[in-house]
């Protein structure tokens, strides 16, 4: 059986496709994703997660759209393509960003619609006491 991606795995897949500029396909990021989170994942294991279908086929309308780069000295071609990466993560970041929002004022209106108070929802959650087990 295959493994598990942790929420940080799914962070680092993510981030691999910020960064890719050759062709995309499944098999390309599966392969990748081997040096980064130590095994090979299936197709079907990527694709479940929203964020990293998101990020994926950002990427490549990203590759499609793209211009035809011209030669450059390395030491700017790599500033250039450090910039890129951060810019196409920032985007990302932003999308995120807003899908999470309106998932909060969705929460937000269920609990007015429920009657529950702002002293309610920002009450802090109860500690842990980690010495004690069951």
């Amino acid at each position: 059986m295959g493994k598990h991606l942790t929420d940080r795995d799914v962070e680092r897949v993510v981030e691999i496709l910020d960064g890719w500029s050759e062709k995309l396909t499944w098999e390309a990021l599966c392969d990748s994703c081997a040096f980064v989170i130590g095994t090979k994942p299936a197709r079907q294991t990527l694709a479940k997660f929203v964020r990293i279908n998101n990020a994926f086929e950002a990427c490549k309308k990203r590759l499609k759209d793209a211009p035809q780069e011209l030669p450059l000295p390395p030491s700017i071609k790599i500033a250039g393509q450090r910039i890129e990466r951060l810019e196409r993560e920032n985007e990302r970041l932003k999308r995120e960003n807003n899908e999470l929002l309106q998932q909060f004022v969705t929460w937000q209106y269920n609990a007015h619609i429920r009657g529950l108070s702002d002293t309610d929802l920002n009450r802090s959650l109860p500690s842990i006491d980690r010495g004690q087990t069951d």
